[in-house]
């Protein structure tokens, strides 16, 4: 399932991101590439230890944490930490799938993969985030501040930027749901019971969504 969820972040949360990343030092972002994917990634990334990006961490956790959608989809069990990434003009990200498993020794499976924008789409051009699936490429750009989540499984890339910067915070997250068609079938089942919730209250019909929904993370989680 690809998702997009927009306003993620505030306008002042992005402002304080903004301000945070202008004061971070950009590395090559190689270095966090498996060595298939370094032939085809041209990128920069900030310095994991700069303090000014502890902020600028801190708040896109916190957004992670409370934003509702996400957490329904996603069903987050463990998280890689956040990359803050930048495009300069005629920088890409060629098509790749990310590593299985990540990290030394904190290890973590990477079932869901997260892109988080951080730059109006105004201010560049190019830079599309596509995803490769069954039904053919895919490509997003979204609102400062909107996310995106889709499949680790998937081949994706991100297009040759031609003019301005792009900013984005990107992540991977293991799921207590692993398999990538239960998490959505559990994401329609909780929308359906939300919305029966919402139109007729605490009903026999939702009681019944609500165990069959609470059933199915007790058969399918993996904690």
């Amino acid at each position: 399932m690809i998702l997009c969820i927009g306003n993620v972040l505030t306008p002042d949360e992005l402002k304080t991101i903004g301000s945070a990343l202008n004061a971070t030092e950009f590395v090559d972002g190689q270095a966090t590439a498996g060595w298939h994917a370094k032939l085809v990634k041209q990128n920069l990334q900030a310095k994991a230890d700069a303090l000014p990006l502890q902020e600028a961490q801190s708040i896109v956790q916190t957004a992670l944490h409370r934003n509702a959608l996400f957490q329904m989809a996603v069903r987050p069990k463990a998280m890689r930490p956040l990359l803050f990434n930048r495009y300069d003009t005629g920088m890409f990200y060629g098509s790749h799938i990310d590593n299985a498993i990540m990290g030394d020794r904190n290890q973590v499976r990477s079932d869901v993969s997260m892109t988080l924008f951080l730059s109006s789409p105004s201010t560049y051009a190019g830079g599309e985030l596509v995803i490769e699936d069954t039904q053919g490429s895919h490509a997003f750009k979204l609102d400062a501040g909107s996310m995106i989540v889709y499949p680790s499984s998937t081949l994706h890339r991100v297009e040759p930027v031609t003019q301005g910067i792009r900013l984005a915070v990107v992540t991977w997250i293991q799921s207590f749901i692993r398999d990538a068609s239960d998490r959505e079938l559990l994401f329609d089942l909780d929308t359906a019971r939300q919305a029966i919730f919402q139109q007729q209250g605490k009903t026999q019909t939702f009681d019944l969504l609500t165990k069959v929904h609470a059933n199915l993370i007790r058969k399918w989680a993996e904690l």
